[in-house]
């Protein structure tokens, strides 16, 4: 389906790849389940592959780590070095902020369309939906233009802020399941220090084993340097699972170690450019195959009208929070430091939630002592939200960006002209 669909979409659609996709498998869900009476055997068969499989085991132990080691391998590290200050308010403060943002705003809103949760539910779909998803983002901003200090931002924020707020998630999970009475926040600040801080270590430790290796192996062998690679992914996955770290921030991490932009020449060709069109090419599979199964997950969403009426304004909470989370932090920093025109606009818009937020709310499923109604509500709000957000934001970021161009153009000009008089 990812081959059929990506030619399609190349031939005739010549949509951005995610977008492309996504939509050709919502078309498709729709089809089965508009035909249910004509095509019945398509339709059980399709309903039973879509339940069968663990969508959340699929993203969160096998593509999610690949994604984002191909994704940080690609990023600037002096570019991030530069963009470290605003990247981490924007992964940590700003995560903070959209999950209490959304969850209260939801908790008044929800008993306007008689769905009324308890605030801890709501303060879930909070975390879930607040980071914005690496994966979409980074297919993003291969499509656009933009300056390197902002496209640094971006593209690290959205890396670094699905652990933080996998972690908030975790720990907003373990007081609605164990209770509030039983929540002690000591236990909560240990859990994300654990996560967080080990994962960032576990990460720094094995890239700078795998780095070192490759330095060895000196671009002689390039198969060996792909099994290296290979290695440090699968194997550092496994171990983050084992010792309770955050494996993405680990992969983040590694994938930083190995990338090649914005290093000193010494490190810059550690890795063969073989290794780097491998991982560009598992990038680019796994996207295609991704956001095909995001389109499919329409054929076991609950329909009732409620949810939908409650998914319009989870669409609008969750672009207010995100407005609020990115403008307060850059807003503070601005009063240190320069940033250009439509910076918080294009932070808001550009900040897409994909895989990651439809993997966390079917996680919820595992989770017994939920009413299977409190699930099926925040499942059916999250995935209008990521279907909004990777359509309707992604298909209309780039005039954005191109706004944002034109006015620094312009601006870049005005300067010119100014010191030339």
């Amino acid at each position: 389906m990812a081959a059929f669909f990506t030619l399609i979409n190349v031939k005739f659609l010549k949509l951005p790849s995610t977008i492309g996709l996504m939509l050709l498998a919502l078309g498709l869900s729709l089809f089965i389940i508009v035909g249910e009476w004509v095509f019945k055997v398509l339709h059980d068969l399709a309903t039973n592959l879509m339940t069968e499989y663990d969508f959340s085991k699929v993203l969160f132990q096998v593509m999610l780590s690949f994604l984002l080691f191909a994704g940080a391998l690609e990023l600037d590290l002096r570019k991030l070095g530069e963009e470290k200050w605003p990247i981490f308010a924007l992964a940590t403060v700003g995560v903070l902020i959209s999950t209490l943002i959304t969850g209260t705003v939801m908790y008044y809103v929800l008993p306007l369309v008689s769905l009324p949760l308890d605030y801890i539910y709501c303060l879930l779909f909070g975390a879930l939906i607040a980071p914005t998803d690496p994966i979409s983002v980074l297919a993003m901003m291969k499509k656009t233009t933009v300056s390197k200090n902002l496209e640094s931002q971006i593209a690290g924020e959205s890396l670094f802020n699905d652990g933080v707020g996998v972690v908030v998630f975790l720990t907003i999970l373990s007081i609605a399941s164990k209770g509030v009475d039983n929540f002690h926040a000591w236990g909560a600040l240990e859990l994300f220090g654990v996560e967080v801080i080990g994962g960032l270590a576990l990460g720094a430790f094995i890239g700078y084993t795998g780095l070192y290796l490759l330095k060895i192996i000196d671009n002689e062998h390039t198969e060996i340097e792909v099994l290296v690679t290979l290695s440090m992914v699968l194997g550092g996955a496994s171990i983050a699972e084992i010792i309770h770290v955050s494996g993405p921030l680990a992969m983040v991490v590694m994938g930083l170690f190995v990338g090649r932009k914005g290093r000193n020449k010494a490190l810059e060709t550690a890795a063969g450019d073989y290794v780097y069109k491998f991982w560009h090419l598992m990038d680019e599979a796994m996207n295609a195959i991704l956001f095909i199964l995001i389109g499919l997950q329409v054929i076991v969403i609950k329909y009732e009208i409620d949810y939908f009426y409650a998914a319009g304004f989870a669409i609008l909470a969750v672009l207010f929070s995100r407005f609020i989370g990115v403008g307060l932090p850059i807003s503070i920093m601005r009063l240190r430091r320069y940033f250009p025109t439509y910076t918080i606009r294009i932070l808001t818009w550009s900040g897409l939630r994909g895989g990651i937020s439809v993997a966390l709310a079917l996680s919820l499923y595992e989770t017994t002592d939920f009413d299977r109604k409190i699930v099926d509500i925040i499942i059916t709000m999250t995935y209008c939200v990521v279907l909004f957000s990777i359509v309707g934001q992604g298909l209309t970021v780039k005039k954005l960006f191109d706004k944002f161009n034109e006015v620094n153009d312009t601006k870049t000009s005005a300067k010119a002209a100014n010191t030339t008089n």
